[in-house]
């Protein structure tokens, strides 16, 4: 696989938020497309991508791993099995297991990055990598992973209770009845590690 630079994926997010922009410029103020006007993640992040590489197939994988901060939630809900949209998708294998792994985690549960990467014998941080681009959240709830001493983690590409998405983890969490005490920044109750 290609690696790149910093200096070249900053220039890559640039070139994909100029395109957004444009894309939005672009609408007409009474268009009833306005609904759909794209976002980071809608755009083909491949074709910006291309132009430094020499096979598709170093483009796809490097596509999948580039951070964009991105709207949430960044997938419709699905009625679809969150196994089988993971299974069926082109990411990487550890991607894959880290994804089914989450897929287990309960409504109403947490778990750690230290526990999956238990299970998977991995690191938290490779765990907290594969999660950073979730393209299936909220289906594959990677908001169900908080830090070991039970801190929110991260979400969305941002860490902590100061990212720029904390709240609406805090949010998700919340609805599906996860006790969050946002004075400490911390989730309460016992660990999910269940995983088969």
């Amino acid at each position: 696989m290609a690696v790149m630079n910093p200096n070249a994926t900053a220039g890559i997010r640039r070139k994909a938020d100029h395109e957004v922009d444009n894309a939005i410029k672009a609408r007409k103020p009474n268009d009833r497309s306005a609904a759909k006007s794209p976002t980071k993640r809608q755009l083909d992040i491949k074709t910006v991508l291309a132009p430094p590489f020499t096979s598709s197939s170093e483009t796809s994988d490097v596509a999948n791993d580039v951070s964009v901060d991105l709207p949430f939630p960044t997938h419709q809900p699905s009625s679809k099995d969150p196994f089988q949209l993971v299974k069926s998708s082109t990411l990487s294998p550890f991607r894959k297991r880290v994804l089914l792994a989450l897929s287990q985690v309960p409504k109403s549960r947490f778990t750690t990055y230290a526990a999956i990467s238990s299970y998977l014998g991995s690191s938290p941080r490779a765990v907290g990598n594969a999660l950073r681009n979730n393209p299936f959240a909220p289906t594959v709830p990677c908001h169900r992973v908080v830090a070991a001493d039970k801190a929110l983690g991260g979400f969305g590409g941002h860490w902590g209770m100061e990212g720029k998405f904390a709240q609406h983890k805090v949010q998700l969490l919340r609805e599906e009845g996860v006790v969050v005490d946002v004075g400490k920044g911390k989730v309460v109750g016992e660990v999910w590690k269940g995983f088969k």
